[in-house]
């Protein structure tokens, strides 16, 4: 399945309410997958704040360059 993000929001801790483009909403916490030197600036929980969606990718990212397929997204949201 070919899935983007549309929308993203931060909830609270690493979790994220993640609105995809077939409109499905689903929570997202991510404070399981945060290993790896991409990652790292992100367990900083005011980093983590600033995600974003990447309107050309159409997935979530953050500034140092480290994001999230949307599958995986879609797959492990609730």
């Amino acid at each position: 399945m070919i899935i983007g993000v549309k929308e993203v929001e931060y909830i609270q801790n690493f979790k994220l309410r993640v609105v995809f483009d077939n409109s499905v909403k689903k929570m997202v916490d991510l404070g399981n997958y945060l290993d790896g030197e991409i990652f790292e600036p992100l367990k900083n929980i005011e980093y983590f704040k600033q995600v974003k969606v990447d309107e050309d990718i159409e997935t979530i990212c953050w500034e140092n360059g480290a994001d999230f397929s949307p599958e995986f997204l879609y797959e492990i949201g609730e």
